[in-house]
This record gives structure tokens, C-alpha cells and sequence, in this order.
């Protein structure tokens, strides 16, 4: 129960965010005050139900959206949300052994970083763009990523990701071993025989 109220907050201020909406317009629209809300986002409060159904309906969402895991489509799956900066990371694949892992990330609409921290770790990783554009620093380059694009990097790398325009970004990344590679093959063209 715990750990389910505990990504309440983050996900009624992801909402919030998403929406450029303020405190005080959420506030007048769901009768709760700014400062309660501001205590729900940060984990300072726990949430009641009396609170939740308005903020669900304000933020046009169902109930589980706010209590729940995200719907798959498939009540047999249960995906747990990590929520680490602002953004949502859902795992894709199971176990976090030494094979390849796939998750999606979800950054929702706000500010952007002028000068992010980098991080390296052991691994490599490939990021595919599904909607917005994702800003990538790897080592002394700094690219912007639009939707259909993909990158891939050793995590040796210096690297960081996250908002290109202030917009919100959603993209998957495939991280697996030191030295694993994904090879994409394209199919070559037949020539077609002349027809005489």
C-alpha cells in the first residue's frame, strides 16, 4: 500500500506538468487548496479518496491511472512505473539478470536542462524515438533526436537524455551487456527479371 500512495505524487504532478496547468488553476477547478496539492505531489501527504476522484476527473484520467499500474491492455500484465527525474521508465522486459533489457520512457512537458549531468556505467544501449524530440549528450556531442529516429552508444560514453524543446518526449532504449550489439539487417531489394 505503501509503495502504491508513494507514486501518487509523482504521477499528479507529471499530469499536472503535462497539462501546463498551475497549482492555483488545479485548486480552483477541484476545490482542494494549493497547498494540499502541493503536499499530495510531493509525497508529503498521502492521498484519500475524496481527493483522488476530483483530481482524476480534473486530469480527465481514470482512478487507477492515479493509484495503479499503467493499463497494457492485458490484465495478466503488471507493469511497476519507475519514476526517477520527472520521468516515467516501464520496464518491458522481466528480470534484471545479464541479458538484454527493454524498457519505455515517458518525459512528460517542461523544462529544459542547459547543461545536464553525465553519467557513464558499464553496458551499451540503443534508444528508439516514439513521439517528440529527445535531446541526447554523448561525450562532446549534443543531438537532437527526433520521432522515427535511433541512436545507439557504449555507456562508457559520457551520456545524458531528456527534453530537446520543453515538449514531451516518449522513447524505448535496449540495454544490455558490455559489449552485446543489436545488428539491424535490411532485407536487399530483388531485381525484377525483364519481361520480354
Amino acid at each position: 500500500m505503501d509503495s502504491t500512495l508513494a507514486q501518487v505524487g509523482p504521477r499528479l504532478r507529471s499530469l499536472r506538468n503535462g497539462s501546463n496547468h498551475t497549482l492555483q488553476e488545479l485548486s480552483a477547478q477541484t476545490g482542494i487548496s494549493v497547498s494540499t496539492l502541493s503536499r499530495l505531489e510531493s509525497g508529503q501527504r498521502r492521498p484519500t479518496l475524496e481527493q483522488l476522484l476530483p483530481l482524476a476527473r480534473a486530469h480527465g484520467v481514470p482512478l487507477d491511472d492515479l493509484v495503479g499500474a499503467p493499463a497494457t491492455g492485458d490484465p495478466r500484465i503488471h507493469i511497476k512505473p519507475i519514476v526517477r527525474h520527472g520521468m516515467t521508465i516501464l520496464p518491458l522486459s522481466r528480470g534484471s539478470g545479464g541479458g538484454l533489457q527493454a524498457f519505455k520512457h515517458v518525459i512528460p512537458a517542461g523544462k529544459t536542462v542547459a547543461d545536464p549531468p553525465l553519467a557513464t556505467h558499464e553496458g551499451y544501449e540503443w534508444l528508439y524515438v516514439l513521439k517528440g524530440n529527445l535531446r541526447l549528450r554523448l561525450g562532446d556531442h549534443d543531438l537532437v533526436l527526433p520521432a522515427g529516429e535511433a541512436a545507439e552508444f557504449d555507456t562508457h560514453t559520457p551520456h545524458w537524455f531528456g527534453l530537446a524543446d520543453g515538449q514531451g518526449v516518449e522513447f524505448l532504449s535496449l540495454f544490455g551487456p558490455q559489449g552485446e550489439r543489436m545488428h539491424v539487417r535490411a532485407r536487399p531489394t530483388r531485381k525484377t527479371p525483364a519481361v520480354s
